[in-house]
């Protein structure tokens, strides 16, 4: 009777185990212990920004390491139970036991999925920005669609997010918006946004109802800390002050404390409007200048050695990833992946969960 309840106890250990030797729990738990001695050394506030990177560190680990102690005891727990049900021929427990086993092993599946959170910078917070493509209102209403689905999501997975720039569309939906993802892994999965999102649909500012196609870019960086180095030059930079243009009150409106930084060599662009302070918003666009020229560069570095690969045409910032139909028919279909969803409200109302693990699943970068 209580064979196959052992069986899955037993498949569910090796599991375990495999993610423990991968994750190397025991170095991460001296870690901890490490971390927390530091934290609670004489003048550890006094360090600013590192100690706020030690604690974040610190989170990180601690998380891993109990979610594989809790299932390594509740699989004990599960060993237990199925002992006394031996002994005793009692149906409750196997009946607890076969109620409790889908469990773990939906917690063991998370970890192992967090195991594809594990590139360079994927741990790190992030930094999104939207620009809608060309076709006036049309394109600049689907950018803020897609802005509204990317601060749901984030709200979602419990991402705490703050607007850096925002550039209001001429008649509807905005041009153009950047904000700052805090959060365990930010970068690591929202990374699978990277690209360019089309939307079809009946236009709703079209009078004679004709359906139109609307494209937005969504570009994700992950914030760098300063262990990483870019250069950046003085002479590359032409940096402007304007007054910004969408809502912050009245001092955000009277003074030009907005900041736009030109990189000429590369061309790209940043801003920030969001504090009152010309200084702060200046460190916070060459935060993200930073971030951009290094996600440049690596880049350059995977088209390179995707130069002998077949899929090179996947690698590049100008390929279309996902479509969003609304009409004649309703489905998302992301084309790196083949995932499809015929909820089109749900996932724009922030239900990404499932395009986000195909993509890593895939192991794409």
């Amino acid at each position: 009777m209580f064979r196959e309840p052992k069986e899955n106890v037993k498949e569910l250990q090796e599991k375990l185990a495999e993610l423990w030797r991968y994750l190397d729990v025991p170095a991460k738990q001296e870690r901890v212990a490490e971390l927390e001695a530091e934290i609670a050394r004489p003048g550890f506030w006094d360090m600013g920004d590192k100690a706020q990177d030690l604690l974040r560190e610190r989170t990180l680990i601690q998380k891993i390491v109990e979610s594989c102690v809790s299932i390594r005891q509740q699989l004990e727990d599960a060993e237990v139970l199925i002992e006394l049900g031996e002994e005793s021929e009692d149906q409750d427990s196997l009946d607890e036991l076969n109620a409790q086993l889908p469990l773990l092993a939906r917690q063991i599946e998370k970890m192992e999925f967090a195991r594809m959170l594990s590139g360079p910078h994927d741990a790190n917070n992030a930094i999104l920005s939207i620009n809608a493509g060309a076709g006036g209102t049309e394109a600049q209403d689907w950018a803020e669609i897609l802005l509204r689905m990317y601060l749901r999501y984030c709200e979602k997975k419990g991402f705490k997010t703050e607007m850096t720039e925002y550039q209001a569309g001429d008649d509807a939906g905005i041009k153009s918006a950047t904000f700052s993802v805090e959060g365990p892994y930010a970068y690591g999965y929202l990374r699978a946004e990277n690209g360019i999102h089309r939307l079809v649909r009946i236009s709703p500012y079209d009078s004679s109802a004709r359906r139109h196609t609307s494209f937005s870019s969504v570009f994700v960086f992950p914030e760098l800390d300063d262990s990483i180095e870019v250069v950046i030059e003085d002479k590359d930079l032409k940096v402007d002050t304007f007054r910004a243009s969408g809502a912050g009150g009245q001092h955000i409106n009277k003074t030009d404390s907005a900041i736009r930084i030109t990189h000429t060599p590369t061309g790209i662009v940043v801003s920030c409007q969001n504090e009152r302070s010309q200084h702060k918003n200046k460190a916070t666009a060459m935060k993200q200048l930073k971030a951009r020229l290094y996600e440049l560069e690596m880049s350059k570095k995977e088209e390179e050695a995707a130069t002998f690969s077949e899929d090179k045409k996947e690698i590049g910032w100008g390929s279309q990833i996902r479509s969003y139909v609304l009409h004649p028919y309703r489905m998302v279909k992301d084309h790196r992946t083949s995932y499809e969803v015929g909820n089109t409200d749900a996932v724009l109302d922030g239900d990404l969960d499932g395009f986000v693990e195909a993509f890593l699943l895939s192991g794409k970068k």
